[in-house]
């Protein structure tokens, strides 16, 4: 069985749909399932039939979960400095976070809110195709001495935004089980959805001031590009904000409807 048959079929069977992944990135990871499992393709859609649980695994295997906290630095005080003024004048803030992963993006951005003094009018929404990304997001735990470049990201951004915040202020560190947690008054907050971008309704029905959908877009082939980019677009206010990844770009299909200022582009 070729793995564009596997992907076709796992569509039947699941929820979800990889037909129109990139190639190499779902390619490269699928082959690494057979290896890891020791099974066939034929063999891994049985197991789905006969084991619901392992569609789970699947997901987690297939999908990219990379994040961090205040990952590019200079982003987050690029619309510390030019977007998130503008928001300030509204009376409620609605952001997306679209493939949120394991939340660490969600948490960065409340803290500058919180910053701002505007965090108790956000509306903040993660959605992830993963359910197990989403528990951790939840839960707001992560291993500290694995993500030891998160106190040096947020050290980094305070200083480019002229803040003394210090990282214990949102974070408590357990250095016995080599965790930092985010702190309760931050964590109460956000809500978290699982949402598959290439099928499912959403979750929600509110419109969004700002989409953050950064580092996702990569691992779709172009026509999967543009209607997940539809949909986010139907969501957001006109003069809404969109933040794609330092490497991403809007496709050509949407020139005319975006203006890119720096580091996000706005609704038209």
């Amino acid at each position: 069985m070729e793995i564009k048959t596997f992907l076709e079929k796992l569509s039947e069977r699941t929820p979800y749909n990889f037909c129109d992944y990139s190639d190499n990135s779902i390619y490269r990871r699928i082959q690494k399932m057979q290896d890891d499992y020791r099974m066939t393709l034929e063999q891994m859609l049985g197991k789905v039939g006969e084991d619901p649980s392992f569609i789970n695994k699947l997901v987690d295997d297939i999908t990219v979960n990379t994040t961090e906290l205040f990952r590019d630095p200079d982003v987050w005080s690029f619309l510390y400095d030019r977007l998130y003024p503008q928001l300030q004048k509204k009376n409620k803030l609605t952001f997306w976070h679209a493939g949120c992963s394991s939340g660490q993006e969600v948490y960065t951005n409340m803290i500058l809110m919180h910053q701002l003094g505007v965090l108790d009018k956000c509306r903040i929404i993660g959605t992830d195709i993963n359910v197990n990304m989403l528990q951790k997001a939840r839960a707001g735990v992560y291993a500290k001495s694995f993500n030891s470049s998160y106190r040096n990201n947020f050290d980094e951004v305070m200083h480019r935004i002229g803040s003394k915040s210090r990282f214990e202020d949102y974070f408590d560190i357990d250095e016995a089980n080599d965790t930092i947690s985010v702190k309760d008054f931050l964590k109460k907050e956000p809500k978290f959805y699982q949402y598959d971008l290439v099928t499912n309704r959403l979750p929600f029905a509110y419109k969004v001031d700002v989409v953050f959908f950064r580092n996702v877009m990569i691992y779709f082939k172009e026509n999967l590009q543009i209607k997940v980019i539809n949909t986010l677009t139907e969501r957001m206010y006109q003069g809404g904000s969109l933040v794609l990844g330092k490497r991403e770009m809007l496709p050509l299909t949407f020139k005319g409807r975006y203006v890119k200022d720096g580091m996000y582009y706005t609704k038209l």
